[in-house]
């Protein structure tokens, strides 16, 4: 079946829940050093909450890290198994000591270097609790976003992988396998790598098996990973995963939601992961130009008529000027 269905090309963003606005963008482009791509709302639900998104130079699909931030909600998530444990980036390989100075410097808390599946990693934590790592990988040649502290040799270049926890793993396993076309390439203790295509940066998932960890939440609410998004080409591409979905058992893939700047359908994977399938042919530039991505409050057409309702209760909030 693999050899028939090669739809899903890799990572296309991830999708989390955070604090406050201003401490979220603070933390991803001082400490992260990605460049702010977008600020505009959740367009599911009722509730005015900003949708910010971060990225590498060129704002490349599998770069792309969005939130929510939802202290002004008063949501809070509940960590555990059934989520994405863990969003890994990218980085040269010898630019690791750099980190371990870096973060330090803004009190981030970190266990220093250590290694899994032979590459070198620091792991960190979000002020809101979220858990990521940063993996020394020469094989990512992305353009890193450069800022006063970060320079282009020791950027972040973009997604390496995320890890996410089950309690059980055979039947994420087949859903990784069967259904989106990943292959198995690595074991270490109770984590197991998948590769899609070539492997690497952007196109591998971690699976860690939590066999004692209770299920955590699945809605919104602060300091959880939503979803992750895997990228396909386009439309046709979309329906055709879907379909194949359907036709495997997992029935409860989406109908399509349109996103501005990319389209998106839904499954619930059977580990309790929330996947996403999104599009790669519309991107960021659709309503302010590549070099000035970010700087303001972008709403979907379907939304400027509310605008001013919209904005009323968002937090007020400094983003970083266009380099």
């Amino acid at each position: 079946m693999r050899e028939e269905h090669k739809l899903v090309t890799g990572i296309h963003h991830v999708t989390s829940c955070v604090a406050t606005a201003q401490e979220d963008i603070d933390f991803f482009t001082r400490v992260i050093g990605q460049r702010m791509i977008k600020q505009t709302v959740l367009f599911d639900g009722k509730a005015p909450i900003y949708h910010l998104y971060y990225a590498n130079a060129n704002a490349e699909i599998g770069t792309v890290m969005t939130t929510f931030p939802y202290r002004q909600d008063g949501r809070k998530g509940r960590r555990g198994s059934g989520q994405v444990a863990t969003t890994a980036y990218s980085v040269n390989e010898d630019s690791l000591d750099f980190w371990v100075k870096h973060l330090s410097k803004y009190g981030v808390a970190h266990n220093g270097i250590e290694k899994r599946f032979g590459k070198n990693l620091i792991h960190f934590a979000h002020p809101a609790g979220l858990q990521f790592e940063i993996i020394g990988d020469n094989r990512d040649t992305r353009g890193g976003w450069t800022t006063d502290e970060i320079n282009e040799a020791n950027s972040v270049k973009g997604f390496h992988n995320v890890v996410m926890s089950v309690r059980e793993t055979q039947a994420q396993h087949d859903y990784f396998v069967d259904a989106l076309g990943f292959q198995k390439t690595n074991q270490e203790g109770d984590y197991i790598e998948y590769s899609i295509g070539e492997g690497g940066p952007g196109k591998t998932i971690v699976l860690r098996h939590d066999a004692n960890l209770p299920q955590g939440s699945w809605t919104f609410g602060e300091g959880t990973v939503h979803h992750v998004a895997l990228a396909v080409a386009d439309d046709e591409r979309q329906k055709e995963l879907k379909l194949w979905l359907e036709g495997l058992g997992y029935t409860d893939a989406s109908e399509q939601k349109d996103r501005n700047y990319f389209h998106s359908v839904y499954c619930r994977s059977p580990g309790g992961i929330l996947t996403e399938f999104a599009t790669c042919d519309i991107g960021f530039a659709t309503d302010e130009p590549l070099a000035e991505l970010g700087q303001k409050l972008q709403l979907p057409p379907w939304f400027e008529s509310r605008r001013e309702e919209i904005v009323a209760p968002l937090e007020p909030i400094t983003v970083p000027a266009p380099r």
